[in-house]
Parts: C-alpha cells; sequence; structure tokens
C-alpha cells in the first residue's frame, strides 16, 4: 500500500511547494519597491519632524541605492554559499527588521532601517532572475511580468496611500512606513516551505562563477552594456521618485497633487512590466524595444522641462511607461543574454552593483544642482542627455546574442 501511496505524496507536496513558490516569488516582488516608494511623498514631513538637512533626507532615497551597489556583487556568491531560497528566506527576515526599526525611533534609527531595507532588497533584486530562470525556464517572459507587475502595483500603492495613512488617526509617518512590515512578514512565512528544498552544490556552481565572473562577466562589452542601460534607467527612476513631487510643486501642484501624480506614473509603468517581457522573450531581438523606451524617456523629461501644465500628465505617464519597460527589458537582459541560472545572478549582480552605484548619485547630484542654479531645468536637461545614452546602450544590449563562457 506504502509503495503507491509514497509516489503521489511526494507529487502532492511537490505541487504544493510550487504554489508556495509561486505565490512566494509575487510576494518577494511586492515587497522589492514599497518600503522605498512609501518614502517619497513623505520627505517633508520627515524633514520637518527630525530637524535633518534637505541633504539628509536625500540620503534617504540614495542609502538603499549604496546598499544594492555594495551587495549586488556578493549575493550570488552567498546564495552559492547557503542556497538561494534560503539566502532570500533571510534577506525577508531582514527586510521586516529593517522596516520596524525604520519606524521606532529618531533619526539614527531611520537611516539603520534604511540601510537594512536596502541591503534586503539588494539580496531579491539580485536573485530573482536567476530563480526565475532554474524554475521555470520555459516562461521566463510571464515569470519576469508577473514579479514586476506586483513589485511596480505595490510600489505605485505605496507612493499614492503614504501621506493619507499618515493622517489616519495621526499614526504620523513612523506608522505609514512601518505599515510595509505586515507584508513583508507575509512574505516571509509563505517562502518557509522552500526552505525544505535541497541547495545547489556548490562544487556545481562555484566553478561556473568563477568562470563567469573571470571571463565572462566583467571582461564582456555586452554586460556593460546591459549595465549601463540597468544603471541609468534606474537613476532615471530613482530621481523622479524623490524629485517628482517637488519638479510638479514648481508647476502649481500640492504635496497630495504631487504624491498622486507619482502614483500616476507608477500605475502607467504596470502593464509595460507584464507585457514587455513576455513581448521581448518572443522577439528575435529587442533593438526596436529598446529605441523606443529611450524615446518615452526623452519625450517625458522634455514635457517636465517645458512645464506646459496640460502636457504634464501625459509626460509623467510617458515616463512611467519608460521605467517599466526599461525596467523589465533588464530583467529580461539577465535571463536572454545569459547560458545559465548562475550566469543570470552573476549578471545581475554585476549589474546591480555598478548600476545602482549609478543611480545612488541620481537624487543627491539632481538636488545639487537644483540648489546650484535654483531651478529644474538644468537638471531635467542632464536627464535628457542620460536619456540618450539609455538609447544608446539599449540598442546595443538588445542585439541577439548571448555572454560567452
Amino acid at each position: 500500500m506504502r509503495k503507491y501511496e509514497t509516489p503521489f505524496s511526494n507529487r502532492l507536496q511537490q505541487k504544493t511547494t510550487s504554489v508556495y513558490l509561486l505565490i512566494g516569488i509575487i510576494l518577494i516582488g511586492s515587497n522589492l519597491r514599497a518600503p522605498l516608494t512609501s518614502v517619497g511623498s513623505l520627505i517633508s514631513f520627515i524633514r520637518e519632524d527630525l530637524g535633518i538637512t534637505n541633504t539628509m533626507a536625500g540620503l534617504i532615497t540614495t542609502l538603499p541605492l549604496l546598499a544594492f551597489a555594495f551587495l549586488s556583487p556578493f549575493a550570488p556568491k552567498i546564495a552559492n554559499r547557503i542556497g538561494m531560497e534560503r539566502t532570500i528566506f533571510y534577506s525577508l527576515l531582514v527586510l521586516t527588521i529593517g522596516i520596524v526599526v525604520r519606524s521606532l525611533f529618531g533619526t539614527s534609527s531611520l537611516f539603520i532601517g534604511t540601510l537594512l531595507i536596502g541591503l534586503a532588497i539588494a539580496i531579491g533584486n539580485v536573485l530573482l532572475p536567476g530563480l526565475i530562470k532554474m524554475n521555470y525556464p520555459l516562461k521566463i517572459g510571464f515569470m519576469t511580468g508577473i514579479y514586476g507587475v506586483f513589485m511596480n502595483i505595490f510600489g505605485g500603492i505605496a507612493s499614492g496611500i503614504s501621506v493619507p495613512l499618515a493622517s489616519i488617526n495621526n499614526i504620523g509617518w513612523q506608522g505609514s512606513l512601518g505599515f510595509w512590515g505586515i507584508f513583508s512578514l507575509i512574505a516571509l512565512l509563505v517562502w518557509i516551505p522552500q526552505l525544505r528544498k535541497p541547495s545547489q552544490s556548490p562544487k556545481a556552481t562555484s566553478g561556473t562563477a568563477k568562470s563567469v565572473k573571470g571571463k565572462s562577466i566583467w571582461k564582456s562589452p555586452l554586460a556593460w552594456y546591459i549595465t549601463v542601460f540597468m544603471g541609468l534607467q534606474s537613476l532615471m527612476f530613482y530621481t523622479l521618485i524623490t524629485w517628482l513631487p517637488e519638479i510638479l510643486s514648481s508647476h502649481g501642484y500640492s504635496s497630495s497633487g504631487g504624491g498622486w501624480m507619482l502614483f500616476l506614473m507608477q500605475l502607467a509603468l504596470i502593464p509595460m512590466t507584464f507585457i514587455i517581457p513576455i513581448v521581448a522573450e518572443k522577439m528575435h531581438d529587442q533593438v526596436i524595444l529598446s529605441g523606443i523606451t529611450a524615446s518615452c524617456f526623452i519625450v517625458g523629461v522634455l514635457g517636465l522641462w517645458i512645464g506646459f501644465k496640460p502636457f504634464l500628465p501625459i509626460a509623467v505617464i510617458l515616463l512611467g511607461v519608460a521605467g517599466g519597460s526599461a525596467f523589465s527589458l533588464s530583467m529580461m537582459f539577465f535571463s536572454l543574454r545569459t547560458n545559465s541560472g548562475q550566469q543570470a545572478a552573476e549578471m545581475s549582480g554585476m549589474a546591480q552593483s555598478f548600476g545602482y552605484l549609478l543611480a545612488a548619485c541620481g537624487p543627491v547630484l539632481f538636488g545639487v544642482l537644483h540648489d546650484f542654479v535654483d531651478g529644474w531645468r538644468l537638471p531635467l536637461g542632464l536627464l535628457m542627455v542620460l536619456a540618450v545614452v539609455i538609447f544608446l546602450s539599449g540598442i546595443q544590449a538588445g542585439k541577439n546574442r548571448v555572454i560567452a563562457e
């Protein structure tokens, strides 16, 4: 009797674990932006309550990006040592702790918690493309789109409801930011069944990782095109997340109105994060998609630069479309331009390390330029130049080829 029950029991357990894996990926995606985008609309409240400068307020956005840059190259190595599933579990634990610490105390805990959040999200950012390539090799585009959609839905919701949430029963900005710890805790609990999976063999992957890093990734021109594309689109996104409400306030928008326009930008990128990966996977190459994406960036930034109020919502939507498309293309390049899950993780680590180092400069540089010229036209002009570089690097990254092993 047991002879027939055991295979059925094993299949049932495998199916249950697969369902939890799918739900877990969705929940991880939901936690990759919300803890960060929830800050943008609350910066003025945090600044006034804690009495910090604009420079320190900018660090709230920049610090996680520096954490991304620092930890991203090491995330595949950590996963190679203790297993990808276990690494993701610990990152969710650190994320939950970081959200709680950020919301409980004063200025010091605000930055400590923010750093922990950045380190935790860096793990998810790097490992999810490799995890999808290994577990869903025939559905890379679909699964990339799924987690991208939920990441941006929750990122957009976090931007839109942060200020209203802070006003409910006077819970303040601390309660508004701490609210997102509920979702990270849920993701942590749902991910537990994945810990029962056997870890990858270190011997099987460490040699590959070494050869990829030494011969293929860091010395590959294609890898650097992908890295520049990834980094500059991240710089655009996080700069706009930080300063879009302030830019719009110079065109007559209120703080609440600016927050909802930020929500509109992220709402516009949601369908793109689902559509683009599926379309990109079916195309011979992604050159046209890269060109259209960069063009949307250029037109959107130009709209903010001109400041014609009736056109501003259209400009914000175009920026959202460009951001969603560029992010999705970056994630797809990690998979489409590599030969294995491990190489995809290495490519992701390289691009997100150097890329987020570029992105970390965006909000601070943007603020410095604004203070220097006392206006937004020069900073926005710089973004248009960077959008042209996104166009050039995207054309190269979009060509149909893979990184040699």
